[in-house]
Parts: C-alpha cells; structure tokens; sequence
C-alpha cells in the first residue's frame, strides 16, 4: 500500500477538484431538473391527452436508455452537429454545447427530471381526495388548491423516493469520466492509477469520497423526513 502518494498536496488537489465538479453537477442538474418537473408532472397527470402523452414518452425514453448514453448522444452527438459548431461562437444558447461541463449538466438534469416527474405524479395522484374537498370547501380556488395543499403535500410525500434519487445521481456522476475534458472523482482516481500504476489507492480513495458524500445526503433528507413526515411516523 502506498497511500502517501494520495495524501501527498499534488493528488489531494486533484481529488478536490474533482469532488468540487461532482458537487456542482449534481446541485446544477437536480436545482434545474427538479424546476422543471414540477410542470411536466401536472401534464403528466392532466386528463388532456395532448398534454399526457408527450410526458409519458419523453420519461419513457429517458428512463429507458442508459445516462451514458444520454451523455454521448449530447456531447458526442448533438454539440458536434455542423448546424450547431457553425454557431458554436456567435448565437445563443449553441455557444453553450462547446462546454464538456454544460452537456454534461444538462444530460444529468434531462436524466434526473425524467425519473423525478414520475415520482412526483405519483404523489399528485396519491393526495387525499379529503385534503383537496376540505380546502374546496374553504372556498380556495383551483389554482389554491394546487399550490397550497396538493403540490406541497405531493413533494412531502415523494421525499423517501427522491433521496432515492439524489443519491443515486451522486453515483452517477462517476459517468462523468468518460467526458475527457472534465475532472470529475473517478477522473481524478484515473488520473492517479495512470501516473502512478495505485489502481487500489487511487478507486479506494474515490469510493470513500463517494461513501461520505452518500452519508452527507441521507443524514440530510433523514433530517427533512423527520420535519415534513413526522404527521405519518408509527404513534407509541
């Protein structure tokens, strides 16, 4: 074992940085990916079919294909189209796919929207019809409803599952490695075994940064299930 070489300043640099990327792709895809599915969930629930549908087959491709490939398809694919390089310099928002970092996020926050919209229909379709009657019966309007009683009870309820979620893009991000122009955890542990022939220091010490990150996150959604659900915990 020689894991003076990953305490060393050089190697514990390059581990920062790449936990820094990971952290900023994961809080940029689920701030963005989980702004927009909270509309795509109402239409995915909505009784017009022209709203439904295309929701339905967006989440179904998105939840049936590999993120991997989502990210191939983004940075490898659609930022390497010749309408798009043409463009890469002067017109908004094509400027943006000549960033690794961008498609990147992007493709993490396509991904986590698609899988955060079912859960959250879900709940939206779970809301207790008394819920909703006695705040009809208030007199609040539609529009009430939604915002005050149906959706802020939806996204208490969904929170086991999207702690789910968030962990699982936490692990996720290691995909991130396959983009060469982004240092990201595992890219850093990479970097290392090649400079140094460590393969068990360098994905040891990764999987212990991955380890406490996950633990960071469950203690925190723990803490959020025992503000928002205590109502629904076992009485004594």
């Amino acid at each position: 074992m020689q894991f003076d070489v990953i305490f060393s300043p050089e190697s514990l640099a390059l581990y920062w940085e790449g936990t820094v990327t990971s952290i900023q792709i994961l809080l940029l895809c689920l701030v963005f990916g989980g702004a927009a599915c909270i509309p795509l969930a109402f239409a995915r629930i909505s009784p017009r079919k022209w709203l439904q549908w295309p929701v339905w087959f967006f989440t179904y491709v998105i939840r049936g294909t590999p993120l991997l490939i989502q990210m191939y398809v983004i940075y490898y694919g659609i930022a390497q189209m010749e309408f798009i390089q043409e463009r890469w310099d002067a017109v908004w928002p094509w400027t943006a796919f000549k960033d690794a970092f961008f498609c990147t996020v992007l493709a993490f926050t396509i991904n986590t929207c698609a899988y955060t919209v079912e859960m959250l229909a879900g709940s939206l379709r779970d809301t207790p019809h008394g819920e909703i009657e006695a705040a009809q019966a208030m007199g609040m309007s539609r529009f009430q409803v939604l915002t005050h009683i149906t959706l802020p009870s939806a996204l208490r309820r969904t929170l086991p599952a999207y702690s789910n979620e968030v962990i699982q893009m936490l692990q996720s991000t290691a995909l991130v490695s396959a983009i060469p122009a982004i240092t990201d955890i595992t890219a850093a542990a990479r970097t290392i075994y090649s400079d140094f022939y460590l393969p068990f220091e360098a994905f040891i010490t990764a999987g212990v940064i991955y380890a406490f990150m996950t633990l960071i996150l469950a203690i925190l959604f723990k803490l959020a299930e025992m503000r928002w659900l205590a109502h629904l915990a076992p009485r004594k």
